[in-house]
């Protein structure tokens, strides 16, 4: 009814809960498989999103009538990171609130719902899922589930692990085929099936019919954002868990002392930024190798200790992670090379690498207001400048942001924005989003306010029994299917002081710059016969030169003065306007913050070509603007 009425705005919403409810559906007939796939495909004719989403679930549906189970199967392995070698994807949700923004009720029942949910969360019984699940979806209703889950309840671990690697290779290998015929997908997964039961005794028990394998929770850790790297932290440790390290004592105080600078000194794959060359000699004559021309002779001992001296050389900085190898170990992965190191030799071609995958997923999920997110994109740049410098999590980890918008007590307001007057003015990017994508409004929008009040519940006596996990389950659900990002411009501020001894201040902001400023004598007072500029009053005279676009997208500069106690700049989420203050004291300049790595490439660029002040070359096809992705269920809808 949606496709042949005028209500296109109805698609995506139906689609996502449509998809939800295959991917958890104990079978699909291939009937309905085939009429949604069909559907998909005729949104490819539509503009984005439309097209966008299409393509993807169409794909989805593609290898689910090929595999059954298979959407499913991958989605419990990589939330809950099960070991998997045809599938090797993790994926983990990461909840970062600031308990400055939230009251510590609001982040206690947070805190409470996360682990809750965890309580279904062991391997042994996702592996049960995955294979009661795999399995019926495959035989319908001549799978005696009943008798299934009994079997592999009374197996142990070691053999449920051992049927699980077959069910997930079996699936794996039959989607991964061109041509893949579902009749043998189906006969292998029989003969899987009878192999488990073959040691039970057969029952007379009728079959129950199809039922539902519960789909468990991802795995969500939860953080309260008190230090400015924590992000990069926890995303490093996701990569390189401390459980792999053979010091993880030394370790978990290293990190706090952690430089990008001094990372990586081992790690291969990073070679690519380093321009030192490696000395292999030790720095001392004695080691060197004798001349041709210099016959060899036993040295007495003076003139040995005489040429025990060291060369010149330039004094390393020690790593306080160099001894661990901290990410040594964590580069061995897929496509990277072994620990060890091999000296180049001239004319000896070196073996060529395999890329790097991406198999670690990082959701990055936002509680708060519009404060918090102006934190993530101080984050983000930090992290972008990090990688920049030194690569490590970009070729490994796929990141994805998320935002929840939660107000905080009435009494914190005081605390915010000096121009805001209600809580929904500290909400403006969750209300743009809400606008972009109705969806995202009736199921993200709506937790503004029900988080706090549900904080303020009183609890249950049964609330340890895990009965209602409301919040974790729309976060799972958000995580799970909103997957178009809206992208926010990031702004960079220069603040440059009128005295030449200080050094301008830098800083990033994504949506609104507040600056209080001290009272200072206006040029009114000191210069009475001076025409007047601006208005009486506290602060200090401030002049504010910005640039305009008009609808003939021509640009012109405009110049106002005033006198005011502070300075309050809001953004347009896209916009690209240039904003300079002049101040009585110093200047503040407004700019769209750029991508790190292109400045890195801009500046190399310009050292072979001065004269060159357009992009050439790589920088023509780099991102110059850095952009905050903020994932909803359709992006911007046209």
């Amino acid at each position: 009814q949606a496709e042949r009425g005028d209500y296109r705005h109805y698609i995506i919403p139906l689609l996502h809960t449509l998809m939800y409810a295959l991917i958890k559906a104990p079978c699909i007939s291939d009937e309905l498989c085939s009429r949604v796939y069909d559907f998909c495909k005729k949104l490819l004719t539509l503009p984005k999103p439309f097209c966008t989403i299409g393509l993807d679930y169409a794909a989805r549906l593609k290898m689910e009538r090929t595999a059954p189970g298979m959407l499913y199967q991958r989605m419990v392995i990589s939330e809950q990171s099960l070991r998997s070698d045809p599938y090797p994807y993790q994926e983990k949700i990461f909840i970062f609130a600031d308990p400055e923004l939230l009251s510590e009720a609001i982040c206690k029942a947070l805190l409470t719902d996360t682990e809750a949910a965890r309580v279904s969360q062991s391997p042994r019984a996702c592996m049960c899922f995955v294979i009661t699940h795999t399995v019926q979806a495959a035989l319908g209703e001549g799978c005696d589930l009943s008798a299934l889950r009994m079997r592999l309840q009374g197996m142990p671990s070691s053999e449920v692990e051992h049927w699980f690697q077959e069910v997930v290779m079996a699936v794996e290998c039959t989607g991964s085929q061109v041509a893949a015929d579902r009749g043998q997908h189906v006969e292998r997964l029989q003969s899987i099936y009878s192999a488990i039961l073959s040691s039970s005794p057969p029952g007379d028990a009728p079959l129950e019919g199809l039922q539902g394998t519960p789909l468990p929770n991802p795995n969500i850790s939860f953080h309260l954002w008190t230090e400015d790297d924590q992000l990069w932290k926890e995303l490093v440790l996701f990569i390189r868990p401390l459980s792999q390290s053979c010091e993880p004592d030394r370790l978990s105080q290293d990190l706090d002392n952690f430089e990008i600078q001094d990372i990586i000194s081992d790690c291969e794959c990073c070679e690519q930024t380093r321009f030192s060359v490696l000395s292999t000699d030790s720095g001392i004559e004695r080691d060197l190798p004798p001349s041709a021309e210099e016959p060899f002779a036993p040295c007495s001992a003076d003139t040995e200790q005489s040429r025990l001296h060291r060369k010149g050389g330039i004094k390393k900085k020690p790593s306080p992670l160099e001894s661990v190898a901290f990410l040594q170990t964590g580069c061995n992965g897929p496509g990277a090379k072994p620990a060890a190191k091999v000296q180049r030799r001239v004319g000896i071609p070196t073996e060529p690498t395999a890329p790097l995958l991406r198999l670690h997923t990082a959701r990055i999920v936002l509680l708060g207001d519009d404060r918090i997110l102006g934190r993530l994109a101080q984050a983000y740049h930090s992290l972008r400048k990090r990688e920049t410098r030194r690569v490590f999590l970009t070729p490994r980890l796929n990141l994805q942001f998320y935002y929840v918008p939660v107000t905080g007590q009435p009494g914190m307001l005081a605390a915010a924005s000096p121009s805001a007057t209600s809580p929904e003015e500290l909400c403006e990017v969750a209300a743009y989003l809400g606008r972009a994508d109705p969806w995202y409004e009736s199921n993200i929008n709506t937790l503004c306010h029900m988080i706090p009040k549900l904080a303020t519940m009183p609890s249950s006596p049964s609330k340890h029994l895990v009965t209602d996990l409301f919040i974790t389950d729309v976060i799972a659900y958000y995580v799970r299917m909103g997957a178009q990002p809206v992208c926010f411009q990031v702004y960079a501020v220069k603040v440059f002081f009128s005295s030449s001894a200080q050094e301008p201040a830098e800083d990033v902001f994504l949506t609104e710059l507040c600056a209080q400023v001290q009272d200072s004598i206006s040029a009114r007072e000191v210069n009475p016969t001076k025409k007047k500029t601006t208005l009486d009053g506290p602060g200090i005279d401030l002049t504010v030169t910005y640039r305009k676009v008009v609808v003939s997208d021509r640009a012109k500069e405009v110049s106002l003065s005033l006198r005011s106690t502070g300075l309050s700049m809001k953004a347009i989420p896209a916009n690209t306007a240039e904003v300079i203050a002049f101040l009585s004291s110093c200047s503040l300049e407004v700019s769209p913050c750029l991508e790190p790595s292109y400045c890195l490439q801009k500046s190399r660029t310009m050292k072979f070509s001065l004269q060159e002040a357009e992009d050439v070359g790589l920088v023509k096809y780099m991102p110059k603007s850095l952009l905050l992705p903020i994932n909803t269920f359709a992006g911007v809808i046209q």
